[in-house]
């Protein structure tokens, strides 16, 4: 069949004419938006009330966007034209009735940029603000106080709405459970002046009256009610609600919690509120497995099992154990050591020659003395090492008491007794001591007890957890190692940590964070076979640093004061001066031997992957430390950047960081081990060759 000549023209010029026309409806890419003229609201404000936004930084920047990476926004014209609206109404509602919102746009084939060009003009000023209805309330001070709009502030229609809801969350915490609020307003647009009022309606001051629980079956509903934050006869707080919800959820005995007045029999005129409880009880057993990985623990399993409401009361048994250095050390040591995986575990032949195991049983008893305390007891064995520090096997039992306050700050008073001993390299156990004879490192090495009484705080403030991106976290320590307390006399000590991580919003997907620790600790004069007495603090209690969580240039425990030690019984000692000895052919092995000063801090930029941005994202951080012993060491700060990738898992993310360490081999004592004792044969020695200059760092979670 023929298809005539001028249906095949007519064909072509439609297709010619539909092309540029697809051309032009080809939808233009965001890389450029930006806020000009704004300082009342700034940009994280005014982005998040409009509707266009930016592409990632990967498809702005014109170094990397040609490459196609990063998530790519699409311009709408029409939501552009009402973003227009949503500035000036948010501005509107902020104080600012005369504002000016303009734009200038630059377009290419592909691309689009966007400024909003704003004039804000002269805010309306409040002049006066009122709180009405406070007659009755005993404290009205303590209502209106630090009040989110305030005279003399830009009259903020948002603030406002801000203000009645904390008068009202006030009043209902000071025994008011049906106070609600009104708000009234004169703005006068020609002299840019307002007046507000606040009309609170309080209703009467009520105690709280019986308490109703529901759902228990196992356990007893005394249990839900020493869990409450309130007691009838006691004055109502909406707060105490919050409180007594969260302590019913925290014991672990209910899978579903809620508090909240009975409104069936509730009378508002009444002097006491009703209130039911109603609970879903947890299963009354909980059994849970792991299997992990680290670099510093090659592969790792643990298993554990709960027992809620054991032997009744609302008591939890928990029975837990855990495996580690599987692969490396005996009975499981299958030579995983010389492969990739696990590496960075072959030149610890102490910590690492063994498995290290943990087995520990707790009973768990909430509301003790308070629906705010938990007491926990617990008897435990371990073996346990920190990485070419030491290995320690001991058996133990603790006493802890914990309390969470009203602000959600997290207290904590601890006893603990441990017996046992604690192998260390030679170097290690005498690095206070010139020399140390076999007698020296017997007795330090051998079996010994250490009672501990630590009392820790956590004021944790932060939007999220597991991975915070506002607000800060703070964490302080204090531990006392006495022979009055049980401790023998080379394990007495006071230790001091603090520990505070802020947390701060760069966009709507970059995040920075900072951190600062420190911590500092001391030690009576000890003295070892008569020799020159010395602050010795055992090398299983001392500060280590360098690692996946603090100066990520090091390896674990790389940073700080270190010794070096080399085995030969063949060559002769000069007794009289060991510093002529020379040094000896054979392997040079190193040993960190901590301190008891430090100071760390980090700092850390977080941002989404260029591809697969929802779980992947990428790090920036730099990295400083200092550890030192300041009865023989002077501090030496050293600074470390790196970059790392995080891959984001319920659980937290799991990270890989590649620290950069431009510093030389770190000098230290030499000592010689001759015959069961040691020498030190040089004050200050410096192996040959550099470290790793690049260190790389595999864990879970964040770093701080």
């Amino acid at each position: 069949m023929s298809v005539p000549r001028g249906a095949l023209l007519a064909v072509l010029a439609t297709l010619l004419a539909v092309a540029p026309l697809r051309a032009q409806d080809e939808p233009l890419i965001v890389r450029g938006l930006s806020f000009k003229g704004n300082h009342a609201l700034d940009a994280m404000q005014l982005a998040a009330a409009i509707a266009t936004t930016n592409s990632s930084w990967f498809a702005r920047a014109s170094l990397v966007r040609w490459i196609g990476l990063g998530e790519k926004r699409i311009f709408d014209q029409l939501e552009f034209d009402r973003d227009v609206l949503r500035i000036t109404l948010l501005y509107r509602k902020s104080g600012y009735m005369n504002v000016a919102v303009d734009t200038a746009v630059r377009r290419t084939e592909k691309d689009i940029y966007i400024t909003f060009l704003i004039d804000e003009g002269p805010p309306v000023i409040l002049d006066s603000l009122e709180v009405l209805g406070l007659d009755s309330v005993a404290k009205p001070g303590v209502v209106t106080r630090d009040l989110p709009l305030r005279a003399g502030d830009p009259f903020s229609r948002i603030l406002l709405d801000a203000t009645s809801d904390t008068l009202v969350r006030r009043l209902r915490n000071q025994g008011y459970p049906d106070a609600i609020a009104f708000q009234s307003f004169e703005r006068d647009k020609t002299d840019l002046s307002a007046n507000a009022a606040v009309d609170l309606q309080t209703g009467p001051r009520s105690d709280v009256g019986g308490i109703t629980i529901s759902g228990t079956e196992r356990t007893s509903p005394k249990v839900a009610r020493s869990l409450l934050a309130t007691r009838p006869g006691q004055q109502f707080s909406q707060e105490d609600l919050y409180r007594s919800q969260r302590n019913l959820y925290r014991s672990e005995l209910y899978s579903f919690a809620a508090v909240g007045i009975d409104s069936a029999t509730y009378d508002p005129a009444a002097e006491s509120v009703p209130l039911t409880v109603r609970v879903a009880e947890s299963k009354p057993r909980r059994a849970r497995g792991s299997v992990g990985y680290a670099t510093d623990d090659c592969f790792r399993v643990g298993a554990g099992i709960a027992f809620r409401n054991f032997a009744g009361g609302g008591r939890i048994l928990d029975i837990s154990g855990r495996l580690s250095k599987i692969g490396v050390g005996a009975p499981t040591d299958w030579g995983m050591q010389d492969g990739f995986l696990c590496s960075q575990l072959k030149p610890d032949t102490l910590g690492s020659s063994e498995l290290n195991y943990s087995l520990a049983v707790s009973l768990r008893r909430p509301a003790f003395l308070s629906p705010h305390n938990t007491l926990t007891t617990t008897v435990f064995a371990d073996r346990r090492s920190d990485y070419l520090v030491y290995l320690r096997q001991e058996v133990g039992a603790g006493l802890s008491l914990n309390r969470e306050t009203l602000r959600e700050a997290k207290l904590a008073l601890t006893y603990s007794y441990t017996y046992g001993s604690t192998q260390a390299s030679p170097a290690s156990f005498c690095v206070s001591l010139l020399v140390c004879s076999s007698e020296d490192i017997a007795q330090l090495s051998s079996d010994q007890g250490l009672g501990a009484l630590s009392a820790s705080a956590t004021f944790p403030s932060v939007n999220n957890p597991i991975n915070p991106t506002r607000g800060h976290r703070t964490t302080v320590q204090a531990t006392l190692s006495a022979q009055l307390l049980g401790s023998s006399e080379s394990q007495q000590f006071v230790q001091l940590v603090a520990n505070r991580a802020w947390y701060r919003t760069l966009s709507r997907q970059m995040a920075l964070s900072f951190r600062l620790r420190a911590g500092a600790m001391w030690a009576p004069l000890t003295s070892f076979n008569t020799l020159e007495e010395t602050n010795y603090i055992p090398p299983a209690n001392r500060f280590y640093a360098g690692g996946p969580n603090d100066v990520r240039g090091y390896q674990l425990n790389g940073l700080g004061p270190i010794n070096y030690l080399i085995v030969n019984d063949t060559i002769a000692i000069d007794t009289t001066n060991p510093g002529n000895t020379p040094i000896p052919d054979g392997a040079i092995s190193y040993s960190p031997i901590g301190g008891n000063t430090l100071v760390v801090g980090n700092v850390e930029v977080r941002m989404p992957s260029p591809m697969l941005g929802r779980i992947f994202r990428w790090v920036a951080f730099v990295d400083a430390g200092v550890l030192w012993d300041r009865y023989q060491n002077t501090p030496e700060v050293r600074v470390t950047p790196g970059v790392g990738i995080r891959l984001v898992t319920p659980l937290g993310p799991v990270r890989l960081d590649v620290g950069y360490n431009g510093y030389a081999q770190q000098p230290g004592a030499l000592y010689l081990s001759q015959n069961d004792a040691v020498v030190r044969i040089r004050d200050s020695y410096t192996p040959a060759g550099n470290p790793d200059r690049f260190v790389f760092h595999f864990a879970v979670g964040q770093p701080f």
